[in-house]
């Protein structure tokens, strides 16, 4: 798997015309996910087989696909085998996998991932930027702050936004502007 980095890969998932942020968990040449009950990914997942993993270096996107559905006219099909899937239109890449149901809990499920197709449509150089970084993060814990109102997750998305604000570019503070707004 030439896209996927040892690690967890922050990509957008893409399955029966949704999208959402997801971490894909690469460890000895095995390629996972962990998706929670009650998501739109977790129930196309578990449905149809499959999913998309897109590369996106646009914070925006990341923090849009967390709280928000994009149209449709966001999504291009691809038809890869007998599967025809959906990928996000504006991808710098994308891999396409079989989705296998490993585990189940009351909570979760761990889905191993086989590649069917990886593409990359754009080359393009993205140096290491603490704003987008710190984007993620704190997308991660604002995820879980609409949920429970933790003030533990609220002082961490604050100490990443002070992160973004002195590290990011023009995209993380609008991308910052928008999760703000989400969890006030």
């Amino acid at each position: 798997m030439g896209l996927l980095k040892p690690g967890i890969n922050e990509v957008i998932a893409t399955t029966t015309r949704n999208a959402a942020p997801i971490g894909v968990h690469f460890r000895d040449n095995r390629a996972y996910m962990i998706l929670f009950r009650g998501s739109h990914t977790f129930e196309n997942i578990k449905r149809k087989g499959w999913v998309v993993a897109n590369f996106v270096q646009d914070p925006v996107i990341y923090v849009r696909t967390a709280f928000e559905d994009l149209p449709p006219e966001s999504f291009i099909d691809e038809t890869i085998g007998d599967l025809t899937m959906q990928r996000l239109k504006g991808a710098d890449a994308w891999a396409a996998f079989t989705a296998t149901i490993e585990r189940t809990t009351s909570e979760s499920m761990i889905v191993a991932l086989s590649l069917r197709k990886e593409i990359i449509e754009d080359l393009v150089f993205h140096p290491v930027n603490r704003g987008f970084g710190n984007i993620i993060d704190a997308t991660v814990h604002a995820t879980r702050y609409v949920e429970n109102r933790n003030p533990s997750l609220k002082q961490l998305i604050e100490q990443h936004a002070g992160i973004i604000k002195k590290c990011g570019g023009k995209r993380e503070l609008d991308a910052l502007d928008l999760l703000m707004q989400h969890i006030a």
